[in-house]
């Protein structure tokens, strides 16, 4: 959420549902700066092996949700290492993460997918 502060004027809050779905493919327009550093945060999310290897076997769950215990094995790596992998993944808008008593769920965020296939298109 982002605030606007106007002097003299009362607060208003804009929200901001997804702050790349504006970009234009990158073949139609040219990307301004903002938009730039956006879309790279999120590909470099992807540009990691086991990051892109994880976004994996969660986007093939036929539940549609994987825990994060279900995770370590197929990954080769630590439970801390795959719980900062995630984080990243989260933090680029392409996983979602529910937290149900002592695991956390997690599940493909489709429209933000297509949002960076989109502007590669």
């Amino acid at each position: 959420m982002i605030f606007d502060m106007v002097p003299g004027m009362a607060q208003r809050k804009t929200i901001v549902l997804d702050p790349i779905s504006c970009c234009a493919p990158v073949r139609v327009d040219v990307l301004d700066e903002v938009q730039a550093e956006v879309l790279a945060h999120s590909f470099a999310a992807l540009a990691d092996p086991i990051r892109l290897r994880l976004l994996s076997i969660v986007a093939a769950s036929k539940a549609d949700e994987v825990c994060a215990c279900d995770l370590v094995e197929p990954s080769g790596r630590s439970q801390p290492t795959v719980s900062h992998h995630m984080k990243i993944l989260v933090d680029a808008g392409l996983i979602e993460r529910e937290k149900r008593g002592l695991w956390v769920w997690y599940r493909i965020v489709p429209s933000r997918l297509e949002v960076l296939r989109a502007v590669l298109a």
